[in-house]
């Protein structure tokens, strides 16, 4: 399993969601779900992404509270530790 340190998360992040069409210039911390034209099915991806790697179990109810790419990094590096 990945080191869940912010910085490994957040890398790892950008990675995937750019993975599902946007620029990775674009996935920034502030941006959201929204802007990148990221969908309930590419979130779910996500999450499974994230469980994959960093052993971090993301509910429906967790994912429809994320609004920003930095909401996500802050989930899973606190359920992490």
């Amino acid at each position: 399993m990945a080191t869940a340190t912010p910085e490994a998360v957040e890398a790892r992040i950008v990675e995937a969601l750019a993975s599902f069409g946007p620029d990775i210039e674009q996935v920034t911390r502030d941006a959201t779900f929204e802007e990148l034209d990221i969908d309930s099915l590419d979130l779910v991806e996500l999450a499974q992404i994230v469980e994959d790697d960093y052993g971090v179990e993301l509910k429906g109810d967790d994912m429809k509270n994320l609004k920003t790419v930095g909401d996500a990094i802050e989930l899973v590096v606190a359920r992490a530790s």
